[in-house]
């Protein structure tokens, strides 16, 4: 995909919304054993790469380090009207960070008050020595909105052929 397509795709308004007001996404990876991994993460937008922290010693850390093709999925909504969700498929590349990985902060920021961000940053701070920073260069991008219609092609034919 060229990445004017992924820069419009990010641009939609429901898929800035996630990305400005959601901080969870499910990280999808393929284990040094050849099988598929799915993992809950949290994310910070960069405005350019998806930015996932975790402990040095996390078994994904030589996992992407060997292998960087991954998966990412960001979503939101309870019911169909108001289901939305942000498909990636990227590359992730590995930095270690000394301290806390700062994006980290800025994502727990995203769902915490100022007390609590606080707190959570000074018990960071406590616990990691180092961190592992995963960078995800998007090369894939497609925004769902399911209340509006912006479902996957095959749905939205199915629809026109059997509803329509």
């Amino acid at each position: 995909m060229k990445q004017h397509h992924i820069d419009a795709e990010l641009a939609l308004p429901g898929a800035r919304g996630l990305l400005e007001a959601t901080s969870g996404a499910h990280l999808a990876y393929t284990a040094e054993d050849g099988t598929p991994r799915v993992v809950p993460v949290g994310f910070f937008w960069t405005g350019t790469q998806f930015v996932i922290s975790t402990a040095e010693t996390a078994p994904k850390v030589a996992t992407l380090s060997a292998h960087p093709d991954v998966a990412l999925a960001i979503d939101r909504g309870d019911t169909p009207g108001d289901a939305r969700a942000l498909s990636i498929r990227g590359t992730a590349s590995i930095t270690m960070v000394d301290g806390v990985v700062e994006e980290y902060l800025a994502a727990a920021r995203k769902s915490m008050g100022a007390a609590a961000a606080a707190e959570f940053e000074q018990n960071c701070r406590k616990m990691y020595d180092r961190m592992a920073r995963i960078a995800i260069t998007p090369t894939w991008v497609r925004f769902y909105d399911f209340g509006t219609g912006r479902m996957p092609r095959f749905l939205t034919e199915l629809a026109a052929k059997n509803l329509g």
